[in-house]
């Protein structure tokens, strides 16, 4: 037996409300209807596969994230810088290009958790709104078994 898919993530959310406004109008998830559990739970589309926020108080752990894909790049990171919702200091810059050329862009939401938006090509960027791009390669040397790493399996 193999698991063959992934059918859903599950994020806690200090004020449900903020955190679905959050993910319905930065990253344009929409929301669907939710069975009703012990404590208030939203689902939300994004793809063929949903995100659940549940009601919890409980502080999220600093470094798991969950790692999502945009159609327009530029515009989540416009609107994110905007928000003022970046993460800077997790992983020592809020954006990074991977020595496979793959961008990853850290975000907080409402509740804290961080949210990771992937980019397939940082050469297909512009640069006029995306203005920093670190390599990770120029801060974390990167090791040899590193060399066939992507973050985008092909």
């Amino acid at each position: 037996m193999h698991a063959t898919s992934f059918n859903h993530v599950s994020l806690g959310a200090h004020d449900l409300e903020a955190s679905v406004a959050f993910y319905t109008e930065l990253l344009g998830l929409e929301q669907v209807p939710s069975v009703t559990f012990r404590r208030p739970t939203a689902w939300l589309r994004i793809g063929d596969r949903e995100l659940h926020l549940l009601q919890d108080e409980t502080p999220p752990p600093l470094r798991q994230h969950v790692a999502l894909d945009v159609d327009d790049f530029e515009a989540v990171y416009a609107a994110a810088m905007e928000r003022g919702c970046v993460d800077r200091e997790t992983w020592g810059s809020h954006i990074y290009e991977l020595p496979d050329g793959a961008v990853q862009l850290y975000l907080r939401d409402p509740a804290g958790n961080l949210v990771e938006i992937d980019w397939p090509d940082a050469g297909s960027l512009d640069r006029s709104v995306v203005t920093e791009l670190p390599r990770l390669a120029d801060q974390v040397p990167q090791q040899p078994a590193a060399a066939g790493a992507t973050l985008y399996l092909r």
